[in-house]
């Protein structure tokens, strides 16, 4: 007979809310640490590892890559993020295996961390810049959004067969 813990870790939306608490903390860490220990916001940018790595401030007050940032609707980007939180949990719960609640809280903890940012400062922050051969990107992002990519590549393509281990 499994101890209660591990009862508890076999359950898939247990299993989905510590991957997002796990993700939402480290990009609200990130941002914690550009903005108030890096002070990203005045010195705008700091170089890393040019051309490859900079951090770039940036207020993204759109989605991606500041896509309708001419429009004033971060109220609806917040709840846009959160109904897609409780979407994906409700449809986690009756899955098996590991690889799907975590790529799941991935794209949760990304999405309401994201959320966070437009409550606090209406944008949300990015400052991770990344350019290569010649091409010189002009565009931030953050770790909330390489969570939420990774998270959705892995829904798309990480599903377990059925009968592998993990319930």
């Amino acid at each position: 007979m499994p101890s209660q813990p591990t009862k508890i870790l076999s359950m898939p939306v247990v299993r989905m809310i510590l991957s997002a608490l796990v993700a939402f903390s480290l990009d609200q860490l990130s941002k914690f640490a550009i903005i108030h220990w890096l002070d990203l916001p005045s010195v705008h940018t700091i170089h890393v590892w040019t051309p490859y790595l900079n951090f770039v401030m940036a207020w993204n007050t759109g989605v991606n890559f500041g896509f309708l940032s001419k429009y004033d609707g971060h109220c609806l980007l917040i709840a846009f993020s959160i109904a897609v939180a409780l979407g994906l949990t409700a449809w986690i719960r009756n899955k098996h295996g590991w690889i799907l609640p975590l790529a799941t809280g991935a794209v949760v903890g990304g999405a309401l961390g994201n959320a966070l940012d437009r409550a606090i400062y209406g944008a949300v922050v990015d400052f991770l810049n990344m350019s290569c051969c010649g091409i010189n990107n002009p565009y931030s992002f953050n770790v909330a959004d390489i969570l939420i990519v990774c998270g959705a590549l892995f829904i798309g393509i990480g599903h377990e067969p059925k009968g592998t281990s993990g319930k």
